[in-house]
């Protein structure tokens, strides 16, 4: 398989990873306004373009509730990674994404949640763990985030990663309830 081949199924298993947590929001009784559209294009993804001529990564989505907005960046693993060191269940996100994101909430002052469909497949780490990988969608607040991080490494990604335990993590679903809406992608 290509590398342009792995990237394309990649990507639509993220976006159906997306799509399944925007409709998930629908029926929690978010509006979801997905930040794909671009003024400017960059080539890269969604961009914040900040009154102090900055350009940052934006989350996903911009969700309103009760008049009330917040961003959510949607992301879908296959499952969490056990670190060995901490003897914790992990998952993470890119470390310049994740500084960016402290920017945009630093700037906007809009509340930004990162959610995960933790799918809990099978890893070679299942071997080191005492008790089973969690599964379902897993959500927490930016903000409390940036104090419960369990590590960071350089070793994947462009810029390296930023990884928080399932603890400090709260479980919003199983992944029974965001299967049924990944299937309905697929219709």
């Amino acid at each position: 398989m290509t590398v342009n081949n792995q990237f394309s199924i990649n990507l639509k298993e993220g976006q159906a990873g997306e799509n399944a947590i925007a409709t998930w929001l629908k029926n929690k009784g978010f509006d979801v306004l997905p930040v794909y559209e671009k003024i400017i294009d960059t080539g890269k993804g969604p961009q914040l373009f900040t009154r102090d001529n900055e350009s940052l990564v934006a989350p996903d989505l911009l969700c309103f509730k009760d008049g009330a907005p917040m961003f959510v960046e949607a992301k879908r693993k296959s499952g969490f990674t056990w670190h060995r060191k901490t003897k914790r269940w992990v998952t993470g996100i890119d470390l310049r994404h994740y500084l960016e994101y402290i920017k945009v909430l630093n700037s906007t002052k809009v509340p930004i949640y990162l959610c995960f469909v933790q799918e809990g497949k099978k890893t070679k780490d299942d071997q080191y763990s005492n008790y089973q990988q969690p599964s379902g969608l897993f959500v927490n607040d930016l903000s409390k985030l940036t104090q419960m991080e369990n590590h960071r490494s350089d070793k994947w990604g462009v810029s390296g990663m930023v990884y928080w335990s399932d603890r400090s993590l709260i479980k919003k679903a199983n992944l029974s309830d965001i299967y049924k809406y990944l299937k309905q992608q697929k219709k």
